[in-house]
This record gives C-alpha cells, sequence and structure tokens, in this order.
C-alpha cells in the first residue's frame, strides 16, 4: 500500500470515528427527561416542578393509602394510586398544570412546562 493510500485509509477511519461519536452525543442529547414526584405524607413532594417540553414526570406514592393524580385541566388523569405504585405522564405542551388528589383533594401540586 502506498502512502498515499494509507494515509487515506487513516483519514476515512478517522471520518468515521467522529462521524460515530457526533451521532452519539446526538442520541444522548435526545434522551427524554424524566422527573419523579414523590406522593408521601399526603402531600406531593416537590410540590412544584418547571420543566422542558417532551418531559415524563412519574408519581411515586409512598403512602400506605391510595391517591389520584388529577389534572385540574383533565389532561391527565391517574387510577388510584396504592402503595409504590406509579404514573407517569409526558408533557408535549408548553403551560401550567395544576393538578391534585381526587381521593384527598388539599393535595395539590403545579407543574410549568416551558
Amino acid at each position: 500500500m502506498s502512502a498515499k493510500g494509507g494515509a487515506a485509509l487513516i483519514l476515512v477511519a478517522m471520518m468515521a470515528m467522529t462521524g460515530f461519536c457526533l451521532a452519539k452525543a446526538l442520541s444522548a442529547e435526545k434522551q427524554p427527561a424524566t422527573v419523579t414526584i414523590a406522593i408521601d405524607n399526603f402531600s406531593f413532594t416537590p410540590k412544584e416542578v418547571t420543566i422542558e417540553k417532551e418531559t415524563t414526570v412519574t408519581w411515586v406514592n409512598h403512602d400506605d393509602v391510595p391517591h389520584t393524580v388529577v389534572s385540574t385541566s383533565q389532561r391527565f388523569r391517574s387510577k388510584a394510586l396504592d402503595a409504590d405504585d406509579k404514573y407517569s405522564f409526558t408533557f408535549v405542551d408548553a403551560g401550567t398544570y395544576e393538578y391534585f388528589c381526587s381521593v384527598h383533594p388539599v393535595m395539590m401540586g403545579k407543574i410549568t412546562v416551558k
């Protein structure tokens, strides 16, 4: 193999590796964001969260009584969550989403989506 051929092969290999690294970095950037809200002691923690669009929020019930997660605008609604049950919702539209527990309406929270 000539010196030119070897240099070209090295250049092609470097370009392929750079493309692979770039593709991997771009795919890592597109991983969906997730946020967890605990339901514990008859409250949502954190009570208020600000997130980006395409973020999935997961509520986890740590109480030993059932709770629900219900949007005041009816955009989302969980079933009754027993101890350690989870409910997830992905927010795709910007806005403010207030929610509460329909079993215990004094439990309230808010998600702000930018």
